[in-house]
């Protein structure tokens, strides 16, 4: 057994990185959550209030591969509160209305760093934990959804205080990020954790699988496709068949409420039946749910949308620690791929969606989201089970103990 010295320590980074996730996540939320300012108090068109979100998502998503890369070169602890800042720092800058680039900028700012904070963070959690980490992912993960669904109240708050000190406000996640991801006392993320200070001699260079990582990232693309069609279209899928306004806010947060009951529970799945076996039975379960929200009466909607949420999680964090073990020597890239690019490229069948509804209707513009639950779990049923690697600079995991829960 473990001395409750050695836990407490890796509990209480966990957590700060968590708790650091969710104050990062908040600027990928508050972009979406700024667009109906943006059009009513500056009179920007659709057009061009959709080219700020691309310009946020677009270096938010399909360049966390690259800073991966960078992490997996040469890990720059540094980084994490540095980009931290950069995320708060560009949303507060979109407040002084210096005209349409410079707002683009200011938005490009803030996704440049959520870009650079992702993979150097999803590769200090497995650093931290010294394990396979299902568990420190799950709450990492959990901490981003809480970020993210506390967008829209966070801006709403502050723009309701008068002049530039509402969006000043708007950087405080930002700064309790920075606090949280400062790096430990002892440069470098295996010193945080247990298992780097009992390691052996080094251990030979583990193998890297890439067709099954290749086979992971188009899982996590068709399941980015299903939760973002639902997200985008949930609400207004709800209002066209009666239930107003209302209703639709209801549904979207049975859906963000599902969705952080699924980010724990697959950590918990993953340690009684393995992570490719919770995977795949997450997206079984997944198709009756998104048809339930299909095809059922309307009050029936609400707990559809919740379990299709969750089901929809589950594999979330289970997936960054798969890559991540496909990729043993570059843990950074496959965080930044999980995290980032697939999600990116799941995000252009929203336009999509929107084409076929207004061809025909929202249902069956939605209906291929009830079908592709089954792709997903045909692709993750080959999915191999790999051995959890080490942390970087550690020696081989032959038998991962029970993972520490960080504090609430």
């Amino acid at each position: 057994m473990k001395p409750v010295i050695r836990t407490t320590p890796v509990r209480r980074r966990t957590a700060a990185l968590a708790a650091g996730h969710s104050c990062v996540d908040v600027y990928q939320g508050a972009v979406a959550a700024l667009v109906p300012f943006l059009v009513a108090e500056r009179s920007y068109g659709y057009a061009a209030a959709s080219g700020i979100v691309l310009a946020a998502s677009l270096l938010s998503s399909v360049v966390q591969p690259l800073f991966g890369m960078l992490a997996d070169r040469r890990p720059a602890p540094w980084l994490i509160p540095l980009a931290t800042g950069a995320a708060g720092l560009g949303i507060a800058l979109v407040g002084l209305d210096a005209g349409y680039p410079a707002t683009v900028a200011a938005v490009a700012l803030s996704g440049l760093g959520v870009a650079a904070y992702h993979p150097a963070a999803a590769r200090l959690v497995r650093a931290t934990v010294g394990g396979p980490g299902h568990t420190a992912m799950s709450w990492f993960a959990l901490g981003g959804n809480i970020g993210f669904a506390c967008a829209p109240l966070l801006v709403v708050g502050a723009l309701a205080v008068p002049g530039p000190a509402g969006w000043w406000l708007l950087a405080l996640p930002a700064a309790l990020g920075v606090l949280l991801g400062r790096p430990p006392a002892r440069t470098g993320a295996a010193a945080a954790s247990p298992a780097a200070r009992t390691a052996g001699a080094p251990a030979a260079a583990p193998e890297e699988d890439r067709p099954a990582f290749l086979r992971l990232s188009l899982v996590v693309i068709v399941r980015s496709v299903v939760f973002i069609g639902l997200s985008t279209f949930i609400a207004l899928y709800v209002r066209e068949r009666g239930g107003g306004e209302t209703a639709g806010a209801v549904a979207l947060f049975a859906l963000f409420a599902g969705s952080a009951g699924g980010t724990l529970l697959g950590g918990r799945l993953a340690g009684r039946w393995g992570r490719v076996t919770t995977v795949h039975r997450a997206y079984a379960a997944a198709v009756p749910a998104v048809a339930g929200i299909l095809f059922l009466p309307l009050p029936l909607v609400y707990p559809c949308a919740a379990l299709a949420a969750a089901a929809l999680y589950v594999p979330f964090s289970l997936q960054v620690t798969l890559g991540q073990d496909y990729l043993p020597t570059r843990m950074g890239t496959a965080g930044g791929v999980t995290l980032g690019l697939t999600v990116s490229v799941g995000g252009l069948a929203g336009p999509l969606i929107g084409a076929a509804a207004d061809a025909a209707s929202l249902r069956v513009a939605l209906l291929p989201l009830a079908v592709l639950p089954v792709l997903a779990w045909a692709l993750a049923r080959r999915l191999p089970e790999p051995v959890p690697a080490a942390a970087p600079g550690q020696g081989p995991v032959p038998e991962p103990e029970p993972e520490p829960e960080p504090a609430a």
